[in-house]
C-alpha cells in the first residue's frame, strides 16, 4: 500500500465524484493499485481558475474495472473516509513546491507532475494533511454540540506519530465537524443561506453554523455539497423538518409549523436558498430529496 495523489478538476470529462469514485484509464491502473487500501490527496491542477490546489483527503476501498465502461476503472471511495480541507493547500508556495517528491536530481520539475494518479512520499503526504487540516478556526462560531456532548476541541499534538496514526487522529469527528463548518461557512459566505442575513458577533465570528442536509447519522457525508449554512434558528427549524427546500432549492415551509407566517417573514425576499457561486458546491439533489422525503413534514 502506499499513498497518493489524484488529480481532479470540477469540469473534468471523467465520471468522478471525489467523496465516492474516481475514474481514471487503464495507463494509470498499477499506480492506482498501489493506493488500495491506503489514502489518497486530491489535486486540483493550477492551471484552473480560482485553483484549490490540494483540498481533500479519500481512503481508496477497492479498484474496480468500471461497470459502464470497461476500458477504463474506478478508485472506490471508503464510506465516511473523504474529507475536504479546512485549508486548501496552494501547489507551490513562496519558495518551492508542496509536493517535493515532484522534484528531479536538479530541482527542477519532472514528468512526474503531469500524472493524473501517482505515489507520494510519506514525508509529502504528512507534510500536505498538516498543512490542509490545521487546528486554527478563526473563522468558525461557537459548534452546534454543547460541551455536554462531549465533543471537546482539544489541540492535536502531531509530534512523535506515525502518518497513519496521524491521519487516524485527524480524521476524527471533532475534526471532521470543524472542517466542515470551515468549508460550508467559506463557500456561503457566513451568511444564511434562508434569511440571508450576515450577523457577526462582538469577538468578530459569524453567527451562523453549518447544517448537513442528509445527517451522519443516516449516512450523510461530510461534503460541502451536503451543507448549508444557516443561523442557530434556521438550523433548528431545518433539522425538526420545518423547513425544507424543493428541487430547484425554493424555500418551503412546513404546514405543521404552529407559525407558518412568522417563518415565511424569515425567507430572503427570493424565496430560494442562497447558494453557492460553485456548481459543485451547491446542494446536490439526492440530499435534498432525501431531507423532504426523510425529514421535512410535509
Amino acid at each position: 500500500m502506499a499513498f497518493g495523489v489524484f488529480i481532479h478538476r470540477t469540469d473534468s470529462i471523467y465520471d468522478d465524484i471525489p467523496s465516492e469514485q474516481y475514474q481514471f484509464p487503464k495507463q494509470y491502473l498499477s499506480r492506482a493499485q498501489q493506493c488500495e487500501g491506503d489514502w489518497i490527496v486530491y489535486l486540483e491542477p493550477s492551471k484552473v481558475k480560482l485553483s484549490k490546489g490540494y483540498f481533500a483527503i479519500a481512503k481508496v476501498q477497492e479498484i474496480i474495472v468500471d461497470p459502464r465502461r470497461n476500458d477504463m476503472y474506478l478508485a472506490i471511495i471508503e464510506p465516511g473516509t473523504y474529507l475536504d480541507f479546512g485549508d486548501p493547500v496552494p501547489f507551490r508556495d513562496e519558495s518551492s513546491i508542496v509536493e517535493t517528491g515532484l522534484l528531479n536530481d536538479q530541482g527542477k520539475m519532472s514528468g512526474r507532475a503531469q500524472s493524473a494518479v501517482r505515489t507520494v512520499s510519506t514525508a509529502d503526504f504528512s507534510r500536505i494533511v498538516d498543512l490542509g487540516l490545521v487546528d486554527e478556526d478563526h473563522i468558525l462560531p461557537r459548534t452546534d454540540r454543547s460541551a455536554s456532548d462531549g465533543f471537546h476541541e482539544q489541540p492535536i499534538s502531531f509530534e512523535h506519530l506515525s502518518s497513519r496514526d496521524r491521519v487516524t487522529r485527524l480524521t476524527n469527528r471533532v475534526v471532521r465537524d470543524r472542517n466542515f463548518r470551515k468549508n460550508v461557512l467559506r463557500s456561503y459566505g457566513e451568511r444564511c443561506a434562508i434569511t440571508g442575513l450576515r450577523l457577526i458577533n462582538g469577538g468578530g465570528r459569524a453567527e451562523v453554523e453549518a447544517a448537513h442536509i442528509r445527517p451522519v447519522e443516516y449516512g450523510g457525508p461530510d461534503i460541502i455539497s451536503n451543507g448549508v449554512a444557516l443561523s442557530g434558528t434556521a438550523h433548528w427549524m431545518f433539522d425538526r423538518g420545518l423547513i425544507g427546500l424543493a428541487d430547484d432549492l425554493s424555500i418551503i415551509v412546513s404546514r405543521h409549523s404552529n407559525d407558518t407566517e412568522a417563518i415565511q417573514k424569515m425567507i430572503n425576499e427570493d424565496g430560494h436558498l442562497i447558494a453557492p457561486l460553485r456548481a459543485s458546491e451547491r446542494p446536490r439533489a439526492e440530499f435534498v430529496s432525501w431531507h423532504r422525503e426523510h425529514c421535512f413534514k410535509s
